[in-house]
């Protein structure tokens, strides 16, 4: 059954909804930016990139602060394996030297290789659990590894009344 009542062809009435978005395409095309919160960098224990998991008070009504923590948790401790040196990494060092550091045109990293997990696990939480409550992850990366932004949509039928707003288009969303 469709949360959506069609009256004719051509137009739908959708009930009101005020931050709900089934994916990251009806996220970006059928909403507005409302609102962006920063998640800062951590550095209470040294220069290694981590981020404060504090629960900012914008997102309260958007998601549970369970979900927020654990993936700013997730996050932290990717980057963690990231920063981590160990043989492989020495390796890696003593590969790049031998080499005038032309060995890394043909290998990645294993700090690409984490940042490339880092890329789908945002990919990944933005699909199943921010998009559909308004809300988009960007990677710190895009952002210099200073902050994590979150960006807050509003959906553009939903200012105004409380009411159903109707679609004359072949959308199902506004």
């Amino acid at each position: 059954l469709s949360p959506y009542i069609t009256i004719m062809p051509y137009i739908t009435i959708m009930p009101y909804c005020h931050h709900h978005f089934h994916n990251l395409q009806e996220l970006r095309h059928s909403a507005s930016l409302a609102n962006k919160v920063f998640i800062q960098r951590d550095y209470s224990e040294g220069t290694t990139c981590r981020f404060q998991t504090k629960f900012p008070s914008e997102l309260e009504s958007r998601i549970e602060r369970t979900l927020f923590e654990d993936t700013v948790k997730t996050l932290n401790n990717y980057y963690a394996e990231a920063e981590k040196i160990g043989g492989q990494s020495y390796l890696e060092g003593c590969l790049a030297c031998a080499t005038a550091y032309l060995i890394f045109l043909c290998m990645e990293t294993r700090y690409e290789k984490v940042l490339k997990k880092i890329a789908k696990y945002i990919q990944e939480q933005n699909e199943k659990v921010y998009a559909p409550r308004g809300l988009l992850v960007t990677d710190p990366i895009d952002r210099g590894m200073r902050v994590i932004e979150i960006s807050i949509y509003e959906d553009r039928g939903s200012s105004g009344s409380s009411s159903g707003s109707s679609s004359v288009s072949g959308s199902t969303a506004r």
